[in-house]
């Protein structure tokens, strides 16, 4: 069977979210994911490359995956928030993707911007709560985090070895705080964006446990 690819629009807070909703290639998955895109006010789009293969590494492990645009960007309606208003868009983009897969476990992933709105919401969900938080290109370098440290959630970063907005030595201090279980994994590209080794970040995300 062809995979399953729809895109949809869900009602959001701000207004519709426009959402792309995408099935394993070669099985029937095993876990549903919402993955948040870059800073909207800085390009930031669902169609992000590096979006684009943490969603397509997450498919490879068996996971339906949506993405979306946060308010005001694209056919997305709305203005930027400043982050609050995109973490109820991300509360409401999940219990979409949860409404059409609720039998199955879910984990929430973002870049850049997206990791911090994933991270938010995740670590302060009520039961049932995702199994797994994933967080590429963590920026250590805009706002505050401390709630990490108490965050008993399963969290995993994937960053690159020279990242400008989270580097390298800033995001091993924090990282040493932050509450167990986690686990950090560097990849060796020269920017934020995983120049030139997407293929090992996508890898990086698809062998998660």
């Amino acid at each position: 069977m062809p995979r399953r690819i729809e895109s949809v629009f869900i009602a959001g807070p701000a207004g519709r979210l426009e959402a792309l909703l995408e099935e394993p290639d070669d099985r029937d998955p095993v876990e549903a994911s919402l993955v948040c895109h870059p800073h909207p006010l800085f390009g930031g789009t669902m169609h992000n490359k590096v979006v684009y293969r943490l969603a397509r590494g997450l498919r490879s492990s068996g996971s339906v995956v949506l993405r979306f645009n946060f308010r005001g960007v694209n056919l997305s309606e709305g203005l930027h928030d400043e982050g609050i208003g995109e973490l109820e868009d991300a509360r409401t983009a999940l219990a979409f993707l949860r409404e059409r897969y609720p039998d199955l476990p879910y984990s929430i992933a973002g870049f850049s911007f997206g990791s911090r709105i994933a991270l938010r919401l995740g670590c302060t969900l009520a039961e049932p709560r995702p199994r797994r938080i994933i967080a590429a290109g963590f920026p250590t370098r805009i706002g505050h985090f401390d709630y990490l440290d108490s965050c008993a959630l399963p969290k995993h970063f994937i960053h690159s070895t020279n990242d400008v907005y989270g580097p390298r030595q800033e995001l091993e201090k924090a990282y040493e705080l932050f509450g167990e279980p986690k686990s950090l994994q560097f990849i060796e590209a020269p920017d934020h964006f995983f120049a030139g080794q997407l293929d090992a970040f996508e890898t990086a995300v698809a062998t998660l446990p």
